[in-house]
């Protein structure tokens, strides 16, 4: 019998999401009938949920949640985010002896990355029809969804007010939904959204993340110090937002500098890659492009490799020294990145 391993990788966030919520669905709706009767709550889950971030539990813990049955629901659900960080012979030993050995049938596990693929020994577990990578669209089809998006939603949008919103917003499906639909709230219904609107709306509240902050931390037409400066008024507002985890915050910055990463290796000795091979290692977008070619004046490939070791190191320090230091702890981090270059903040002693 197939196991019932999935792995969604890409930075597609808004499909790769829908595709997890689509296995969710069906289990639901398989295990929702027979289980009803024992729920103790009317509008409880058929199933059991559990999100685990590979950074955060050892992957037996995982596993054991999935082994681990319960006498009021039927199935489980184990999602796996940062899935390219199980690369030990242990990890891939234990997803190798729980895929032989599950049933298929009651409990689902599902890989979750950001990035375009994970170590292949895993990848291997996984049946090919279980596995997809979410890429991210081209521009013709990133215009095309935002102008259904706002159709069908009861509103028109102008073609430079579209290109702007590319522009402010991160170019995925997920990211556009949650800041687009900002208009809906503010504009009457059957309007025509104007670059105005946009920069009235969006510019001026735009919601601060990771990405954003890898973004102005890349402005190499900025003196460091400014960079410093900005990256710190953004570091405060994406403290201050709702839900904020410093351990998602470093997580993300991780992806971004690993994108860079790959970057300058697609770039050494002076290579040129070609549009095909840019878009099959999710370089896609003009706006990407354009992203990770000035990230590229401001880091090496160096210093790109030493800000990594930065980031994994500022997140266990962080999580060793609990909420108290959390923002000296990342406005150091900070400075060390924009301002060193990626070298440790020397510790003085006395």
């Amino acid at each position: 019998m197939t196991p019932s391993v999935y792995l969604y990788t890409g930075p597609e966030f808004g499909e790769r999401n829908a595709a997890v919520d689509s296995v969710k669905s069906a289990l639901k709706k398989k295990y929702g009938a027979q289980s009803s009767a024992a729920l103790p709550e009317k509008n409880s889950s058929p199933i059991d949920e559990y999100l685990y971030y590979a950074s955060e539990t050892d992957f037996s813990e995982v596993l054991t949640t999935l082994q681990s049955s319960s006498l009021f629901v039927p199935a489980s659900c184990v999602v796996l985010r940062e899935a390219e960080l199980l690369k030990n012979k242990r990890d891939i030993d234990l997803l190798s002896s729980w895929a032989a050995s599950s049933s298929g049938e009651n409990s689902v596990l599902i890989l979750v990355s950001d990035e375009i693929s994970i170590d292949a020994k895993i990848e291997k577990l996984i049946p090919k029809t279980n596995r997809k990578i979410f890429w991210e669209m081209f521009e013709d089809q990133k215009r095309e969804w935002l102008e259904k998006f706002f159709l069908k939603s009861g509103y028109k949008l102008e073609s430079e007010a579209a290109e702007t919103i590319l522009d402010l917003v991160e170019n995925n499906t997920e990211a556009l939904k949650n800041e687009c639909s900002r208009f809906f709230l503010c504009l009457p219904q059957g309007k025509e959204v104007t670059v105005s609107d946009v920069e009235n709306i969006l510019a001026h509240n735009r919601e601060e993340s990771a990405f954003t902050l890898f973004d102005a931390m890349a402005d190499f037409k900025l003196r460091p110090e400014n960079r410093f400066e900005n990256a710190l008024l953004i570091l405060q507002k994406i403290r201050l937002s709702k839900g904020f985890s410093s351990v998602m915050l470093i997580a993300g910055l991780v992806s971004c500098f690993r994108r860079l990463s790959l970057w300058h290796s697609l770039h050494s000795n002076g290579a040129f890659p070609d549009d095909f091979t840019l878009k099959t290692k999710g370089f896609t977008s003009k706006k990407a492009r354009t992203q990770y070619a000035c990230a590229s004046k401001v880091w090496t490939s160096g210093q790109t490799t030493a800000i990594i070791a930065l980031l994994a190191a500022s997140d266990v320090s962080i999580r060793a020294s609990g909420a108290q230091f959390e923002e000296t702890e990342l406005q150091m981090m900070l400075y060390a990145i924009i301002m060193k270059g990626g070298s440790f903040c020397s510790v003085y002693e006395f």
